[in-house]
């Protein structure tokens, strides 16, 4: 099997997210950087296919050359090749951002074969787009399903399960959640396919991992693409919502207040 994985810097969940003063980025002065999370679930994903069937992962993003740090990562939890497509904007819109890894895409197939897997994250942690794995997909003229929370590749012995059935070489099993079940789609390979977060835990880097990864080979591919017909009007950052902690009282005398409240919020009618 041969895999590809295309990931995103973003700022790490959970942290304090400022804008610039002319309202176009991302204050990154006091981040924290990390793999977008349904990406990460993806690398993982296809890590654990080939340590099953054999092959090799390779990892591709589009980004800053501090996003090398994000390839060096997918090299301490399993990834074998790394593909590095600078860019030295802040960020570039998704037709300009689908056609560089499209076309980077297209080159390394050229050279190695095409690969089965191409798998992307269902959206980035910060855009949230939803575009650039549908164009890649539309560029490589190959098939592509969105929100996948389970991937069976045909010709793997774990690929035999109540919902997909058995699933024939050369063909892959997407299964997406809806309610009450699973909507399951058998495409042709090579496909592409958008992970969603909760297909499996990522690991932890081991330390033989993690120095290993010092000494990973990244590959620079420059690309140059037109940009797309989407701009960027502005950043908001919604103002935070403040919440107060009162404390009614303590003991017996707090009843009065506690039916107080509770009236006023409507428990008792």
């Amino acid at each position: 099997m041969r895999i590809l994985v295309c990931v995103k810097r973003v700022p790490a969940p959970g942290a304090r997210i400022n804008v610039t003063a002319d309202g176009q980025a991302v204050d990154a002065a006091h981040l924290g950087f990390t793999t977008s999370p349904h990406e990460e679930c993806a690398l993982e994903e296809a890590v654990q296919i080939t340590e099953r069937l054999g092959g090799e992962v390779t990892v591709m993003t589009l980004g800053p050359a501090a996003a090398e740090e994000q390839l060096r990562y997918a090299a301490s939890v399993g990834a074998h090749r790394f593909v590095l497509v600078p860019i030295t904007e802040v960020d570039w819109d998704p037709q300009r951002t689908a056609a560089a890894l499209a076309d980077a895409i297209g080159d390394l197939e050229a050279a190695d074969g095409p690969f089965d897997l191409v798998l992307f994250g269902n959206e980035s942690a910060d855009a949230g787009g939803f575009q650039v794995g549908v164009r890649v997909a539309h560029a490589l003229g190959r098939p592509i399903v969105n929100g996948i929370k389970g991937i069976d590749v045909g010709g793997d012995p774990e690929a035999q399960s109540s919902e997909t059935g058995d699933v024939p070489e050369g063909q892959v099993a997407a299964r997406r959640e809806i309610d009450g079940g699973f909507e399951v789609y058998r495409v042709p390979m090579p496909a592409v396919l958008g992970v969603k977060e909760g297909i499996n835990l990522p690991r932890y880097p081991t330390m033989k991992g993690r120095l290993a990864s010092k000494k990973a080979e990244v590959a620079v591919d420059e690309r140059t693409a037109e940009a797309g017909g989407q701009g960027r009007v502005r950043l908001h950052r919604p103002e935070e919502q403040v919440s107060e902690t009162v404390i009614l009282g303590t003991g017996p005398e707090a009843a009065p207040a506690v039916v107080d409240l509770l009236e006023e919020l409507g428990v008792f009618q």
